[in-house]
C-alpha cells in the first residue's frame, strides 16, 4: 500500500465519535473550527514538536511517525517513550487530549492503533500505554487487551469501507452533536424534525 492509501490514525477518533464527522474531513476534505478543536490543536502543536531527551534511563521521543502497512494506516504520535528493559527497550505510546476521560474508548481506540503500527515498525510488544488529559493534568494508562485490539482492528475495517464507498453517512442526532465543530452544517436536529414532520403527514393523511 501505497503512502497516500494509508489513512490518518485520527480519523479513527473521528469515526468512533460520528461517522458522519469522520466523513466530512476524511471524505468531502472539510474542517470547521471550534473552541474545542482549537484548544486541542494547540495543545498538540506543542507535543508535535519534534525532540529527543532522555531521563532516568527513559528516552522520550516526541512527534513520532507512524505506519502499518497490515492496517493501512499512518500517523504521527504525540510521544512515545522508550523504557528500558533486559532485552532492549519497550515503546509506551502516550497520547494527549484537551478535555478528560470520555464515555467511550475513541480515545483509547487511536492510542491502540498507534500501539499496533509500534508493534509492526520494531518488532516489539507494546503491552501498554496512556492519555494524557489537559484538563484533569493527569496521565490515564490503557493496556493493550485482546478486547481493545479486536475492536480497533473492526474499526479500522469499518474505516476502510467507509472511505472506499465515498459516501457520507446521513445525520444522526444525539447530545454529543452540540460538542460538534460541524453542528451548524450538518443541522442534524433539522433532518431529524424534517422526517418527523413528514412522517406525521404521511399518518395523518391515511387515517
Amino acid at each position: 500500500m501505497t503512502e497516500p492509501d494509508l489513512l490518518p490514525i485520527s480519523a479513527l477518533q473521528h469515526l468512533r465519535f460520528c461517522p458522519r464527522q469522520c466523513a466530512f474531513i476524511h471524505i468531502e476534505r472539510l474542517w470547521i473550527e471550534n473552541r474545542l478543536t482549537a484548544e486541542g490543536r494547540a495543545m498538540h502543536d506543542v507535543t508535535h514538536e519534534p525532540g529527543v531527551i532522555t531521563r532516568d534511563g527513559v528516552r522520550t521521543v516526541r512527534a513520532l511517525t507512524l505506519r502499518s502497512q497490515a492496517l493501512g494506516l499512518r500517523g504521527v504520535a504525540d510521544v512515545v517513550e522508550f523504557h528500558p528493559t533486559g532485552a532492549g527497550e519497550t515503546p509506551y505510546p502516550v497520547e494527549y487530549k484537551r478535555g478528560k476521560p470520555k464515555e467511550n474508548n475513541a480515545d483509547a481506540i487511536q492510542l491502540c492503533a498507534q500501539a499496533l503500527c509500534l508493534e509492526e515498525m520494531l518488532g516489539v510488544a507494546v503491552p501498554e500505554g496512556a492519555l494524557f488529559y489537559g484538563q484533569t493534568k493527569r496521565r490515564l494508562p490503557v493496556v493493550m487487551d485482546a478486547s481493545l485490539r479486536t475492536e480497533t482492528r473492526r474499526l479500522v475495517a469499518e474505516l476502510h469501507a467507509m472511505i472506499a464507498s465515498g459516501r457520507t453517512p446521513p445525520p444522526e442526532y444525539a447530545p454529543r452533536c452540540h460538542q460538534c465543530s460541524f453542528y451548524d452544517h450538518c443541522k442534524p436536529q433539522a433532518v431529524v424534525r424534517s422526517a418527523s414532520a413528514y412522517l406525521a403527514r404521511m399518518i395523518s393523511t391515511q387515517t
